[in-house]
């Protein structure tokens, strides 16, 4: 009699691929941090102006020539002076109240970030919690779109094998633990 095995993509490995850190998020040395960038891609404040700051002039040479990024959409550029190889540029929308869009949109840009990381080869990427700065999006929702989203990727995916919600404070780590704890 054969013994059956376990699918190796059961809920529990999906977790274990994920991980939460509080901090600066251009310190990480992975293969790909994401940025909460505008439709320019040119930078502008918070996670995005701090991306292009410690990434130098070369990353915002590189954007220039993407031509922009629509909402929920994403591209990739090369990482220079970040501890990171590449940066995924993703566009999150503008929270107008919920019935615009919004958590699709959201969803859409894990979804297509996770995706370029595949393509690419990429084993370890870093989000930030996308849209819930300037963008207005409620914190605990833009967390629990955020951690579903990339188990749901995860589950058909073997790449990236580890995915890191980069929180920039308290209320954002706990808002993606909570989060997490729903997948348990």
């Amino acid at each position: 009699m054969q013994e059956l095995r376990k699918d190796p993509m059961t809920p529990r490995s999906v977790r274990e691929r994920m991980s939460i850190a509080e901090g600066d998020i251009t310190k990480l040395a992975v293969d790909a941090i994401v940025n909460a960038a505008n439709e320019s891609l040119l930078g502008g404040g918070g996670v995005d102006g701090a991306i292009h700051r410690a990434a130098g002039p070369a990353l915002l040479d590189e954007c220039r020539k993407l031509g922009g990024c629509p909402t929920g959409e994403a591209r990739i550029t090369k990482g220079y002076r970040l501890p990171a190889r590449h940066v995924i540029h993703t566009v999150g929308p503008v929270w107008h109240g919920g019935g615009a869009g919004e958590e699709g949109l959201l969803a859409g840009c894990y979804r297509n970030s996770l995706e370029l990381a595949r393509a690419h080869g990429l084993r370890a990427i870093a989000f930030p919690a996308i849209s819930t700065g300037v963008y207005r999006f409620p914190p605990a929702r833009a967390a629990e779109i955020a951690v579903a989203t990339t188990a749901e990727f995860l589950a058909g995916a073997d790449l990236p094998e580890r995915v890191i919600f980069c929180c920039f404070g308290e209320a954002s780590r706990e808002a993606h633990e909570a989060a997490l704890e729903k997948l348990d």
